[in-house]
């Protein structure tokens, strides 16, 4: 909701989606660091068979995308954007390149909230 609100607000698309971009890796790096305090803390609270809980798989999961789109896929998009300054990215030559990147980022981020979902359920019937 954040990303369409700040697009649609803000006329200059290189601020907008410069906020987004910054909010984006906000909600990365706490997500990173909450998923890495679930793995820890099923590992200590369960030792070895917490690697027989699919809540624990799941979360592992997250965070190893979490880290990839954070870690790998970001800094391409920055890289790219930063190639076409003072130009918007959309303009420049390199639209194909950044585009197919959102797109892997998207991709990554779905995958992410669909295994959020998957958490919360078996959240119900992991053991405590």
């Amino acid at each position: 909701m954040v990303a369409p609100t700040l697009f649609h607000f803000i006329q200059d698309r290189m601020l907008a989606g410069s906020i987004a971009g910054r909010l984006f890796t906000y909600t990365a790096l706490i997500g990173l660091g909450c998923g890495i305090y679930l793995v820890l803390f099923r590992l200590v609270r369960f030792g070895g068979t917490a690697f027989r809980h699919g809540f624990f798989w799941v979360t592992l999961v997250m965070v190893i995308l979490a880290a990839v789109g954070q870690f790998a896929v970001q800094p391409i998009l920055e890289g790219l954007r930063g190639q076409v300054l003072p130009h918007q990215v959309m303009e420049g030559v390199l639209r194909d390149r950044f585009a197919t990147w959102h797109g892997v980022a998207s991709v990554l981020y779905v995958i992410e909230c669909a295994l959020g979902v998957g958490l919360v359920w078996l959240q119900s019937r992991a053991p405590n």
